[in-house]
């Protein structure tokens, strides 16, 4: 492997320092291909035989959103169960007796709603946490690290969990594996988005995320049914197990990682000329020497050297560049994936079955596998949408169909009768179908999308972190919500869900089909022209690079530009 290149004093990177040194530095290293490097008949180098597209596709399949996904919905149907409770009293909601309407009615049941969402909920801060880590360390470990990092904090994580015993404060030690877990998880969360956008290639980049979200459906899909089949064990091995396996996942994750590249960027930040090279060229594909890859690793080279550190101010300045709206509207996209009420369905879908809508327990654990089975079919719709549909479009249109979804509700509840609650069934399916295909995947491709490379990482940070904290008020509150006050609960999310349409068609601009730098010229336009964000978005024509760099000139963003002609594109 090559020697690691003396700190930058000017930047204080790993980047070789500008000159005649630099030159002759950069061209010592692109000549020595690292030791152990594997190439293919082509003389490309490959990684697990991989290389091009399939390499790209490769480090997306990894098992870190599946692993998310996994987690997200297997409390949905343990929480509730005998065996679970058995262990963890405080989640009974016992003793019942007759309601008015013949259906048993548990006299703890505000009690146990409360204990029931903390034990949930609080896994959420644990991937806050997670996430903070990684914000603070993950450019000083490097991707593949925090990933490994996180993937064995989870397996501590559920070890402590699925040893918890009744008599030995199994609440305290589950709750606090839980919290471990979610360290892990928000870890990985936090860095597999970044690790993938630096390895792909910009034209591709809206699928992948697309494909990161449809993994995270089919790994709650996987643990809903999981749940339902050891429903049938009347042991505590029926949550113990369906827990446990959540480290099936990690250890893919860990073996994936292991056997994958690191992103190149970072290895070129911190003076690891050759390997990034190396990594360019798989990526690529193209041989290790050839001029395509000479020339990508010289232009991160060069983006990396001319970039400034990034501060947490930089998020609040506005001017032509727009950081603090940019920002804003990012973050906005994911507290509003939040409060529009997704985990409120995907964690509690079977309790919402069984006591809200009086159905039988082995009924409900059969249709909330149904439901997220559907949810995970609706979410490989995005593939084909996501670029002819337009970002905006299938904003405005998940808003609409996740509201129309939760009056449904409502309407099928507020009469208590049995025939009529089997229409909200309907309602929550509905529900999950369009937030598959809009609402899972765009709040993760939008504020990448939208914030310049300047303050792209602490613009992502800040959306993230909003994501977990609305995450963890929506998952403690929906409990002891629909215990108080039942259809009014789906009221709420309707009324949300229909505030959105007015804010997205007013203050979200279109970013399909353009580049870093038009959406640069699109909020530099609309500032300096006192217009409209969104009418400057739709009306202006793409650009040349040429009639890019002489907009960027007349307002006073060529800086900016730069930096994402440089930063922003493929890896």
């Amino acid at each position: 492997m090559t020697d690691t290149l003396k700190v930058n004093e000017k930047t204080g990177s790993n980047l070789p320092n500008n000159g005649s040194e630099d030159d002759a530095t950069f061209a010592q290293q692109i000549d020595r291909l690292p030791a152990g490097a594997v190439l293919n008949e082509d003389g490309v180098p490959t990684y697990m035989g991989m290389c091009g597209n399939k390499l790209i596709f490769a480090t997306t399949a990894t098992c870190g959103f599946s692993l998310f996904g996994y987690d997200q919905g297997v409390m949905s149907g343990l929480i509730s169960g005998t065996e679970f409770i058995q262990t963890f009293p405080a989640c009974d909601a016992g003793p019942y007796v007759d309601g008015p309407d013949g259906f048993p009615v548990g006299l703890n049941q505000t009690s146990a709603s409360l204990w029931q969402a903390t034990y949930t909920a609080l896994y959420e801060i644990g991937c806050l946490a997670g996430a903070i880590f990684a914000l603070f360390f993950g450019d000083r470990l490097g991707r593949r690290r925090i990933m490994q990092i996180g993937a064995c904090i989870m397996l501590v994580g559920v070890l402590i969990q699925v040893t918890a015993f009744k008599g030995h404060m199994a609440a305290q030690q589950f709750v606090i594996g839980r919290i471990i877990t979610g360290v892990g998880n928000g870890m990985n969360t936090a860095t597999i988005p970044t690790w993938h956008a630096e390895t792909a290639k910009s034209h591709n980049r809206g699928l992948l995320v697309c494909i990161e979200a449809s993994m995270i459906a089919s790994g709650t899909m996987v643990a809903y049914w999981i749940d339902y089949a050891f429903s049938f064990l009347h042991t505590s091995a029926n949550w113990r197990i369906p827990i446990a396996l959540q480290s099936i996942f990690a250890f893919g994750l860990l073996i994936g990682v292991y056997h994958l590249p690191e992103s190149p960027r970072w290895l070129i930040s911190n003076g690891q000329l050759a390997e990034g090279q190396r990594v360019v060229a798989a990526l690529e594909p193209a041989p290790f020497d050839s001029e395509e890859v000479v020339l990508q690793t010289r232009v991160i080279l060069e983006s990396l050297e001319g970039a400034q550190k990034q501060k947490i101010t930089d998020l609040l300045t506005n001017g032509p560049t727009q950081h603090f709206r940019r920002a804003a509207i990012g973050a906005s996209s994911q507290i509003f994936q939040q409060i529009g009420g997704c985990n409120a369905v995907i964690y509690f879908a079977p309790i919402i079955f069984e006591q809200n809508l009086r159905l039988t327990r082995n009924m409900s654990l059969i249709l909330g596998g149904v439901n997220v089975t559907v949810y995970a079919m609706a979410a490989f719709l995005s593939y084909v949408l996501i670029e002819r549909v337009g970002r905006r479009k299938m904003f405005l249109l998940g808003s609409a169909g996740q509201a129309l979804s939760m009056f449904i509700i409502m309407a099928c509840l507020i009469p208590g009768t049995t025939e009529v609650m089997k229409g909200a069934v309907f309602g929550l399916f509905l529900y999950l179908a369009f937030f598959g295909f809009t609402w899972l995947e765009l709040p993760w491709l939008y504020p990448a999308e939208i914030n310049p490379l300047r303050t792209r990482t602490n613009a992502n940070a800040t959306s993230t972190i909003c994501n977990w904290l609305f995450n963890f008020a929506i998952v403690e509150a929906t409990p002891p919500l629909l215990t108080a006050i039942n259809w009014g609960t789906f009221l709420i999310f309707g009324v949300v869900n229909v505030c959105f349409i007015p804010i997205i068609y007013i203050w979200y601009p279109e970013t399909a089909g353009r580049t870093l730098e038009e959406i640069d010229i699109i909020f530099a336009v609309a500032y300096v022209e006192k217009r409209s964000y969104v009418a400057v978005a739709a009306e202006m024509p793409s650009l040349s690079q040429a009639q890019i760099e002489s907009e960027g000139r007349r307002l006073g963003i060529s800086d900016v530009l730069e930096d994402n002609k440089h930063g922003g594109g493929g890896h």
